[in-house]
Parts: C-alpha cells; sequence; structure tokens
C-alpha cells in the first residue's frame, strides 16, 4: 500500500538532507499512520481510548526513535524525531500524545538525566515497548506553577517513600513506569525526580478520565501514591534537582507536541481540499468560492510557517546535545521550542475550525476527519506549557531573566 502521507514531504525530506537511514524511520511512521486509521476512527467515535496504539507503533519500531542504539533504539536525532511525530499526528493528537510522553518525556529524560545502571535497565526496554513511560509532574494545584506540587517523599533505608496525587496525567493507566516529582516531606524547598514502578505497592489509577471535550483515543487517568517505596537506584538526576529534569523534558516534549501539529495542520488541508474540490453548492464546487479560498490560504501558510519554526526548534536542540556544557545553545533551544510550540498549537487548533467550516454541517459532527482535530488540538495549547506560559517564557527570553514574570 502506498503511504498515505509520505507524497507531501518528499521536498522536506530533500532539502533537510536527510539520509536514507532517517527516511527509513519516516516511512516506518507513515506505516504505522496507516495502519492506525481504522481503530482511531472507531475508538473516537466510541469516545474510547485506542489499545492498538502501543503495539502498533512497537511492531513498526517506533517504541524507541530516540533512543540511543546502545541501548536499542534508532538513535533518530531531534530533528527526525519531529518528523515521525509530524506524520503521526495527521491520524490525531492522540497517537501523539502517547508518543510523546513516551518518547520525549520519559525515555529521553532517562537517557540524560539517568545514571549508566538506569540506562541499561529502562531503555531497551522502552525501545521494545516492554517499558511504557508516564510524566507525573501535574497535580490538582499544581499545574503551570510545577514548583507548588504537593507530593512529598521521607528517606527509607535504601530508598524512598512518595505519597501525594497526580492529575490529568497521560498514559497514567497504562504505563509501567512514571517519572514523578516530589518534594522532601517537611520542606518547601527542593523538588526531586524519580523512576517510579506503577506495580509498586500504594500506586494506585483512581480514575480513567473519559468526559473530556476531546482526545478520546489517549489515556488520560487520576492517580494516588500512597507510601510507595522507591528505591535509591532509582533517583533520577540528583536529589533536589527534579525542577532541572522536568524543564529539561518539557523542552523535547514541546517540540512534540508542535511537531504533532504540524500533523494536524496537514490532514487538515487535505481533508479541505478533497472536500471543496469535490462539494458543489450554488452551481460550483465551493472551492471556487473566495471565502473558501480564504481558509484554505491561511491553513496553507500556517502549515508551512510552522513547519520551519518547529524544525529550527529541533534542530538548536540536536546542536545543544552535540555541545552540552554550551548554556547558551540550551538557552536559545528552550526559547525556540516555547515559539514552535506556541505558534504550531494555536495555528492547528484555528486550522482545524476553519477545516470544520469549510465541511459545513457535516464538519460539526465526530464522523467528519477534521472534527476530531478540531476537539483534540485545543488541549495543545495547554498541557506542557499553556498559551500564556509560553508568552512569558518568550518574552523573558528576549527582555532577560530578571523580567521573569513567574519567578
Amino acid at each position: 500500500m502506498e503511504p498515505l502521507f509520505a507524497s507531501s514531504m518528499e521536498e522536506v525530506n530533500h532539502l533537510l538532507g536527510l539520509k536514507e537511514d532517517e527516511v527509513a524511520i519516516l516511512e516506518d511512521a507513515d506505516a504505522a499512520a496507516n495502519e492506525l486509521l481504522v481503530s482511531e476512527f472507531e475508538k473516537y467515535v466510541e469516545r474510547k481510548y485506542n489499545p492498538e496504539i502501543a503495539g502498533v507503533l512497537r511492531r513498526h519500531n517506533l517504541m524507541g526513535v530516540p533512543i540511543d542504539e546502545k541501548y536499542g533504539g534508532r538513535g533518530a536525532r531531534q530533528l527526525v524525531e519531529a518528523l515521525c511525530l509530524e506524520r503521526m499526528g495527521q491520524t490525531g493528537m492522540g497517537i501523539i500524545t502517547f508518543a510523546d510522553v513516551h518518547l520525549c518525556l520519559g525515555s529521553l529524560a532517562v537517557q540524560d538525566w539517568g545514571t549508566e545502571e538506569q540506562k541499561s535497565r529502562y531503555l531497551p526496554r522502552a525501545a521494545t515497548g516492554d517499558v511504557v513511560f508516564a510524566y507525573g509532574l501535574t497535580e490538582p494545584e499544581a499545574g503551570s506553577d510545577p514548583a507548588s506540587l504537593k507530593t512529598s517523599y521521607t528517606k527509607d533505608g535504601g530508598g524512598f517513600r512518595l505519597s501525594g496525587s497526580k492529575y490529568l496525567i497521560s498514559n497514567g493507566s497504562i504505563a509501567t513506569n512514571m517519572i514523578v516529582f516530589a518534594r522532601p516531606a517537611g520542606d518547601a524547598k527542593g523538588v526531586t525526580a524519580f523512576i517510579v514502578d506503577t506495580k509498586q505497592k500504594g500506586f494506585s489509577v483512581d480514575m480513567r478520565l473519559e468526559e473530556k471535550i476531546g482526545l478520546f483515543t489517549s489515556d488520560t487517568s487520576m492517580l494516588t501514591l500512597d507510601d510507595v517505596f522507591v528505591g535509591k537506584d532509582d533517583l533520577l538526576g540528583e536529589e533536589g534537582r527534579g525542577l532541572s529534569v522536568a524543564y529539561s523534558a518539557l523542552l523535547n516534549g514541546r517540540i512534540g507536541i508542535g511537531s504533532g501539529c504540524l500533523g494536524v495542520m496537514e490532514d487538515c488541508l487535505n481533508q479541505v481540499k478533497e472536500r471543496t474540490t469535490s462539494r458543489v453548492q450554488h452551481g460550483k464546487e465551493i472551492a471556487r468560492h473566495q471565502l473558501i479560498q480564504k481558509h484554505v490560504a491561511f491553513i496553507e501558510s500556517s502549515l508551512e510557517a510552522c513547519r520551519w519554526l518547529v524544525y529550527r526548534a529541533a534542530l538548536k536542540k540536536d546542536e545543544y546535545e552535540n555541545d552540552p556544557k554550551n548554556l547558551s545553545l540550551r538557552a536559545d533551544a528552550d526559547r525556540l521550542s516555547a515559539v514552535a510550540k506556541y505558534m504550531s498549537s494555536r495555528c492547528a487548533f484555528e486550522s482545524a475550525d476553519r477545516a470544520v467550516q469549510c465541511f459545513g454541517g457535516f464538519g460539526y459532527s465526530i464522523m467528519s476527519p477534521v472534527a476530531k482535530h478540531f476537539l483534540d488540538s485545543r488541549v495543545a495549547r495547554i498541557y506542557e506549557g499553556t498559551d500564556e506560559i509560553m508568552e512569558l517564557k518568550i518574552a523573558s527570553s528576549v527582555l532577560g531573566k530578571q523580567y521573569e514574570a513567574y519567578r
């Protein structure tokens, strides 16, 4: 079967000078996206989590795209991972949410901050899908301000005891392991990151949130940790440096979400083109009406503009990875990832809105191919950094840290 999404990216692949093994990863992403089309549609209409996502990504060797080859991954640079997620994003943000959390927030956090023992223990299994990661930062009272989290830990001989609640956690009920952030009990200072086994006694899923506006095929859960034991070997990074781990992971994740939003825009454009050139109203195809063409022009312009914002952020992150002691590169990558995520999520939502408008009444039904993008892309403006937080990050990066509005 001819890859559904490949042709529109051939020019991009050429311009970016991708190598043969990198193109192979994108071909696998095309194949996975095609394979998931039917189940994603069926589960979306049912408003249910799609349990086939992990299995399909596993079959196409996509569970370890950015993981170093020595740990069984494919060793893809950030740019190639972004292109991979862009392609899968055309199928929907449910797939992107699963992949972004497992790959960008989970696997890369371990690869960037873990000890050699932790990398050897977790990353080969993450690459095969035997380990699925979630990212436990958000709490009922700690969203845009992670420093205010309440989950706490105490030291217990050879390890730690964690207690608290985590809220709106993607992959929460399906993950085998979760990166959990907690602060010392009775101490307002210092946040630490841990790798938690979700099968440990005291770890429980309170509920899987299904009454969402959209993102139905993605798992979103509320979790409780009640005196959960974590061995000292599962401390991720240094004690008290958990926010550095969190912010590093979010930098990766924002590029991932931005990439998925590109896929949303591309699918909206393809769907609108097909719909408007085949539907006749007032004696002609609606694509001939100027106001419809206005919507088409917006989606195409948004896609092209945001595509290069995301690619530039990914390239800068790759540059920083090659020179990890260069704090200037780190700051540039952080700023560009915020810009890319901010612009692409907003443009994806408006593009989906315009696609619904072009579809007319049918566009308002979740049976249409564009309604899911309208419903799902809205969350991209909230998770992994709200629009407002992105604006503050971008502004302070321009004005200087002394003007940071959310210290």
